[in-house]
């Protein structure tokens, strides 16, 4: 209990001045702590509110009031009693520092860092009220002010897990990866298995492409927690990016994660009370935790604009916390809103259903924060999944997943989902540019003598494997370049360079860039004749903003459908013929397209175009596609609902 700790810091024996009133006050206060140490709760406050009645002029009165108010979840009639107790004694650092925590949990953050810095002031060996001044500074964006806050609280008390997993975390969005990782560490050190850390670390690891290492992380952690599901999806996201995961044992693992989340969240709403008329307009549920300034978000943008309002009525669930222009943009275009991130998964489960929800739609799959216990309980009668995980949930109360005949060629993918696949007629993806500026109208190699090829992708896509495609490449061309931007400095950039190395590739022949801003990455398209694609990931974001700005894209077909998405774009936007379909002929495309400088200048004064003219960019069709596969889920429950 919080009051727990204050207890340790105010013995209750402690009377002040002497006062007759005050001691009676400590008497209860003492009966008060009792009775809330024994989990009476509604006793204890009744004892903390005699004391402040006899004497309502004795701070620690009101703050063990405000404590024990707290406790029973009366939140803002704590804050009210730690307010008097301020203004009785306007430095007391435990008045401070609740108050604090309370108004930076109500995001008041410019008061409540007053508070805890009077806090720390007043007394400075206060390691909590120096851990909650961090998580203030760190949601104001000053990381600098947050890393020393959280230093001076380990310096205090290194013995506590939480600050190191918010040290590493912190040290994080500084750009410390190796730091951030010894924190972490030494987090999962003090307390083995504790999911945050194993995430964070877990997904550091995964961006540095040690995949085997963050898969282990998650599934020592998962050891230790088995019922934390955000582990489990954690693992099978990183396991898309294995080399040596079969197919088979992908979905496998899918699926067993679908029946263990089945299991411990039952479905609960049937039988449903929506209309049973195939025609009618149908309420579309959308729940993500990704809307805000990230890919799901932009690509959501084009369909909520476009959406036809006369056949569906449009819900927006936003289970992220971070709010942005993005979302009051996407937010501007549907026809219910509802900010979800406070709401457990029973409660939005239960919103999902009052709401009426004929299609519920998940955009997160096992990516970024799934939602799928809330899937699980079946709050819509027709759910699916879409857009942000290109891969089967393992869930059965999913019954569709949208994906095209690329992705998911007919006949050959059906036993690794779960779900029923319905495939758009053109792509799954829709493309708007988020920024859309001129490219060089020439390829690089015209005045440089030589092929410069390129990477956007992510370093957890670059695998071994593409990284041997790539040097094979660069060898059969000894005067070609190579440019990769989105690889971190540190333990990733480091191992490419290596293992190039090792196949006699010059580092000088590599230049290597970390992510940069919207505006910089575009230009550095114009370095770039020639886009690899990587293997068993394939780009997709990337791809699309590869062709926009003019630079051909060789990608390999794999056998999963994260192995092509960038063949399905590459399909959709009539470019075939840049599609390999075994390692071999990735190569030797490459090497054969490097030699045609004309055919590489014509692509780029037309690629533009092209994407333009393609289904790619059809907005409005591809809208329709899609409310058209609704339509068929729909009318399909229909029918088996009334037969």
């Amino acid at each position: 209990m919080l009051s727990d700790f204050l207890k340790r810091l105010l013995p209750s024996g402690r009377a002040a001045s002497g006062s007759s009133a005050k001691e009676m006050s400590d008497g209860l206060i003492a009966e008060g702590n009792r009775a809330e140490d024994a989990g009476r709760l509604q006793e204890a406050c009744e004892r903390y509110r005699e004391a402040v009645r006899i004497a309502p002029d004795y701070a620690r009165a009101h703050l063990n009031l405000g404590i024990g108010l707290e406790a029973a979840g009366a939140a803002e009639d704590a804050a009210r009693s730690y307010e008097v107790a301020l203004a009785i004694d306007p430095a007391e650092p435990y008045a401070c520092y609740n108050f604090g925590k309370l108004l930076y949990a109500r995001r008041e953050t410019a008061r409540a860092e007053q508070l805890l810095r009077a806090a720390v002031e007043r007394k400075p060996r206060f390691p909590q009220a120096h851990v909650v001044l961090s998580n203030v500074y760190d949601t104001q964006g000053n990381f600098p002010a947050a890393a020393a806050a959280l230093e001076t609280a380990l310096d205090l008390q290194p013995d506590l897990a939480g600050p190191w997993y918010n040290y590493g975390d912190v040290l994080l969005k500084l750009g410390k990866r190796a730091e951030a990782q010894t924190a972490l560490r030494r987090a999962l050190d003090i307390e083995p298995g504790y999911a945050l850390a194993s995430q964070l670390l877990g997904n550091i690891l995964r961006g540095e492409s040690r995949i085997g290492e963050a898969l282990e992380v998650f599934r020592s952690a998962r050891r230790i927690s088995p019922d934390r599901f955000d582990l489990d999806s954690s693992e099978l996201y990183t396991l898309n990016f294995s080399e040596e995961t079969s197919d088979a044992a992908l979905a496998a693992s899918h699926r067993a994660f679908g029946e263990r989340l089945e299991r411990a969240y039952p479905a609960r709403f049937a039988p449903f009370r929506n209309s049973r008329d195939p025609q009618r307009r149908l309420r579309i549920g959308y729940v993500s935790g990704d809307l805000h300034y990230h890919v799901v978000a932009l690509f959501m943008i084009p369909v909520l604009e476009r959406h036809n309002r006369s056949a569906v009525e449009v819900y927006c669930y936003s289970t992220g916390s971070k709010v942005d222009e993005y979302t009051q943009r996407l937010s501007q275009h549907v026809d219910v809103w509802r900010p979800a991130a406070a709401l457990s998964r029973t409660e939005l489960a239960n919103t999902i259903n009052r709401d009426g929800i004929d299609i519920l739609v998940d955009l997160a799959g096992h990516s970024g924060a799934p939602q799928l216990e809330v899937f699980a309980q079946q709050p819509a009668p027709v759910q699916a999944t879409w857009l942000g995980y290109q891969n089967t949930t393992g869930l059965t109360r999913i019954q569709y997943r949208l994906c095209d005949a690329c992705t998911d060629p007919p006949g050959e993918v059906e036993h690794l989902s779960s779900e029923t696949l319905v495939r758009l007629p053109h792509s799954v993806w829709c493309y708007r540019p988020v920024l859309s500026i001129d490219h060089a109208t020439e390829p690089p190699c015209k005045r440089n003598g030589f092929v410069t090829f390129g990477s956007f992708n992510d370093a957890p896509k670059i695998s071994g494997a593409t990284r041997r495609l790539w040097s094979e490449i660069l060898a059969r061309l000894p005067n070609a370049r190579l440019v990769v931007v989105g690889v971190p400095e540190g333990y990733a950039k480091e191992r490419m360079l290596r293992d190039c190395a090792e196949a006699g590739i010059a580092a000088t022949r590599i230049n290597i860039a970390p992510r940069v801003p919207l505006d910089q990455y575009l230009r550095w398209f114009d370095a770039v004749d020639i886009s690899l694609d990587t293997t068993p990931y394939s780009g997709h974001t990337t791809t699309c903003d590869t062709l926009w700005m003019g630079v051909p894209v060789i990608t390999l077909s794999g056998t999963r459908s994260v192995s092509r998405g960038a063949a399905s774009i590459l399909t959709t936007a009539g470019l075939s013929e840049w599609i390999a379909p075994t390692a071999e002929e990735y190569v030797r495309r490459a090497v054969e397209l490097a030699g045609k400088p004309e055919g590489l200048a014509g692509l780029r004064a037309s690629l533009r175009g092209r994407l333009l003219a393609s289904p790619l960019m059809d907005e409005a069709g591809f809208v329709r596609d899609l409310e058209n596969a609704y339509r068929r889920m729909w009318s399909r429950w229909c029918e088996d609902s009334n037969g």
